[in-house]
């Protein structure tokens, strides 16, 4: 029977997505897995795949078409196979759909609106390239300007890039032409992405009532652990400190539900589940990649995965699994040497602790004056699900496991 895919929802405030372009043509036979087309969103580029076994039978949207979440954009199914285009397909507002002859490349289509990646051609004009484009020319040293661009009007895609490389076309002597220091004022286009962050955070100020608590760990014995540990893993196992709070705050969440939880109308819903989102910088804003169950998880798991989900995050590709879903959020800026800050939730959690820099500082202990590892913390938290004495409570939960990290191994 044949299967229709439909546009993902990647995020529960996610509307709509552009199709960037099809991977693959009518026609062609997929597996499971296999990347199909190429997605944008508010939020990142996207690679999509196959959802089952089989031919393509029929692309129902077009490269540049803006598409709203759960709209049906391709069938699959067996060739020759009869099968019956959904009726969103064809409603006024959809997007018209491919000829079945024409490949992802003939379909006469509009282009969706580009995004800059901010360096200026000769002629003063913007390049038109994908995030995902943009992000392998940056790793491969490629000059975007020397490209051709191949998606929907002439924007540069994955493919004109990946060509590039396989060409040979690696521009390690390309400098930029000399630009003069202008004095006049810059417009600079605000991504999707930071518009979305923009949209949904003021949002949350004007609607969720927050409150701020502050705690500094004793760090000592979790940064000796971690050397022990580390001097034993080999390269690309080493463990974070990020990993060691994700094991932490995952087991803290455990003895306060309210922290990890929703709020549904006068009901507080307690999750189930624990799932640690991690903020993770990309260009034009914040991505949060998401542990899920992190309480049951080793600290070696945590790391794995979570540095592997903020590497594809970064790159522009992830699985839309992995930044759904959080139940509780990390922001952590230890790494630009920030002594502490304040964040604004993620709705809807309930919460959201952000974290500043381990140091070594000057301490008293014992009425005598020695150095020793410090690390401030702070948690957002909304008024009407938690109160100031649950969330310092937390934060001394917190602290136990941070200050005893053996428990975070048993």
């Amino acid at each position: 029977m044949a299967e229709i895919m439909n546009m993902p929802k990647l995020g529960f405030d996610m509307a709509e997505g552009t199709l960037i372009e099809w991977t693959k043509a009518e026609g062609d036979t997929v597996s499971v897995g296999d990347v199909l087309a190429e997605i944008e969103t508010d939020k990142v580029t996207v690679e999509i795949e196959a959802p089952a076994d089989g031919t393509i039978l029929k692309f129902l949207v077009n490269p540049g078409d803006i598409v709203p979440v759960t709209a049906p954009i391709l069938v699959i199914g067996e060739p020759g196979e009869e099968f019956e285009i959904p009726e969103a397909a064809g409603d006024d507002d959809a997007p018209e759909p491919v000829a079945e002859s024409a490949s992802a490349e003939q379909a006469p289509v509009e282009a969706a609106p580009a995004m800059s990646v901010g360096m200026p051609e000769d002629d003063g004009a913007r390049i038109k390239a994908s995030p995902l484009a943009k992000n392998i020319a940056k790793d491969k040293n490629i000059d975007l300007r020397t490209l051709k661009g191949t998606g929907p009007g002439g924007r540069i895609v994955k493919r004109d890039v990946e060509a590039a490389v396989a060409s040979g076309q690696a521009s390690a002597s390309f400098a930029p032409a000399f630009v003069a220091v202008s004095r006049e004022d810059k417009r600079v286009q605000m991504s999707r992405l930071r518009q979305a962050i923009g949209r949904r955070l003021s949002e949350t100020n004007r609607e969720v009532p927050q409150f701020f608590v502050t705690h500094e760990y004793k760090m000592d014995a979790l940064m000796k652990m971690r050397k022990d540990t580390n001097a034993v893993l080999p390269e690309g196992e080493k463990l974070s400190v990020n990993d060691f709070i994700v094991k932490g705050v995952a087991l803290a969440l455990r003895e306060f539900p309210n922290l990890n939880a929703v709020l549904d109308g006068d009901s507080i819903v307690q999750r189930g589940a624990i799932n640690v989102g991690n903020a993770v910088a990309v260009d034009g804003g914040l991505l949060t990649v998401v542990c899920k169950n992190a309480d049951q998880k080793t600290l070696r798991q945590i790391s794995l995965e979570v540095r592997e989900m903020a590497s594809n995050v970064r790159a522009g590709k992830i699985s839309p699994d992995d930044i759904e879903g959080s139940t509780f959020s990390i922001s952590n800026l230890g790494m630009f040497d920030v002594e502490q800050f304040v964040a604004i939730i993620n709705p809807p959690e309930a919460a959201i602790l952000v974290l500043g820099s381990a140091k070594e500082v000057p301490v008293v202990e014992d009425g005598e004056l020695t150095a020793g590892w410090r690390m401030k913390a702070t948690i957002s938290v909304d008024h009407r699900i938690s109160d100031g004495a649950e969330a310092a409570q937390f934060l001394q939960a917190l602290a136990r496991y941070l200050e005893n990290p053996l428990l975070l191994a048993v």
